[in-house]
């Protein structure tokens, strides 16, 4: 009986067939770096979003807690970064209308808004390129097994 190992596999295997497993190489690697990435990304997420969570239900003035984000406004993000651009925008718009307090809400929540969908375009890059791996690497595989 000989002595088959993946080397000699891989050395044996058509040219066609090597590119694919290559190719499957890389798509695992990417995939797997994406998802430590992604994996370390939204566990930092989760503990700034607590953290701010905290401050702001500890009773501190709003006024306060913006003057303090503010500071920091370059290197805020999640929670903190909503919270920021709404207290900004509402501050605005109450300079400007004090008057008409709807319109003031109004503007804070679009605000608020357009940051959250800023924070979850931010926390969801690579993904598509995850779902595209996963649905198409199979088919690859398969055209693969079969050529080879």
């Amino acid at each position: 009986m000989t002595d088959m190992n993946i080397l000699d596999l891989f050395l044996k295997a058509s040219l066609l067939v090597k590119l694919i497993m290559l190719i499957l190489i890389g798509f695992s690697i990417a995939s797997w770096a994406i998802i430590i990435q992604r994996t370390r990304i939204l566990n930092s997420a989760a503990r700034e979003a607590e953290a701010f969570e905290d401050k702001f239900w500890s009773g501190i003035e709003l006024s306060r807690l913006y003057q303090e984000s503010q500071g920091r406004r370059d290197n805020l993000t999640g929670s903190e970064q909503i919270f920021y651009s709404g207290f900004k925008e509402f501050a605005r718009l109450h300079r400007a209308n004090s008057h008409a307090p709807e319109a003031i809400v109004e503007g804070a929540s679009r605000a608020m808004r357009i940051s959250m969908n800023r924070e979850l375009e931010t926390l969801e890059t690579h993904i598509p390129f995850l779902g595209t791996v996963g649905s198409i690497s199979p088919y690859i595989g398969l055209f693969g097994t079969v050529w080879g």
